[in-house]
């Protein structure tokens, strides 16, 4: 059965990186498998939106727990149950040490804006991985035979400004690509994937 999210519990987080966007094809990222738009969401310690960010978490809490909230989250915080994680535990990722991430999902395909607000498309490359954002989210608490979460559901993202992108992140520019010429038959020259052994020798040189 799905959980119906807290509609007062709506928040946006304002000026934001983005990492790991599927916004535009579902993936199952989810506990039960099921397909899902995602991206995380990260922000310096000092960011105002934090403190908003942690008490939406704690009013959501309490309106499903009740008097156990007081046993239940700190709990879950110490698990890393909860949307705001610490992006130290993921240093070795790009953009995320000394940095707090959330990370948000939702089965609908959020909306998706340009900084007027004009619709986006992915034809458009952005949103990309490493940009800047506004996102808006609903914090929501989860409990069922996964166990006990509180959770950000991803309502939509609004592209703000361009940032560095992170490692896969963005579209390749035109210029990075040499110009590919025919062999005389008119041909493109066949390109193959190589077999184990190549693969093998590549890996001993990284």
């Amino acid at each position: 059965m799905t959980e119906k999210k807290g509609e007062d519990n709506i928040i946006m987080l304002c000026n934001v990186r983005i990492a790991f966007p599927q916004l535009w094809t579902a993936t199952k990222v989810n506990d039960e498998g099921k397909a899902a738009f995602s991206a995380s969401f990260l922000l310096p310690p000092d960011h105002p939106d934090v403190a908003k960010i942690k008490a939406a978490i704690a009013k959501t809490a309490q309106a499903k727990w009740g008097a156990k909230t007081a046993e239940y989250l700190p709990a879950l915080v110490a698990g890393d149950k909860v949307c705001l994680h610490n992006g130290d535990m993921k240093s070795n990722l790009e953009g995320y040490a000394g940095n707090l991430f959330v990370s948000a999902r939702g089965p609908m395909r959020p909306l998706i804006i340009d900084a007027d607000k004009s619709l986006l498309t992915e034809a458009d490359g952005r949103p990309y991985s490493g940009c800047f954002v506004n996102a808006q989210i609903a914090i929501w608490a989860q409990q069922n035979n996964y166990g006990k979460r509180v959770n950000a559901q991803l309502r939509g993202v609004q592209f703000l400004r361009d940032g560095e992108a992170f490692s896969g992140g963005g579209i390749a520019n035109p210029d990075e690509f040499d110009a590919v010429e025919a062999d005389a038959d008119g041909a493109a020259p066949e390109m193959t994937p190589g077999g184990a052994d190549d693969y093998a020798d590549l890996l001993g040189r990284i």
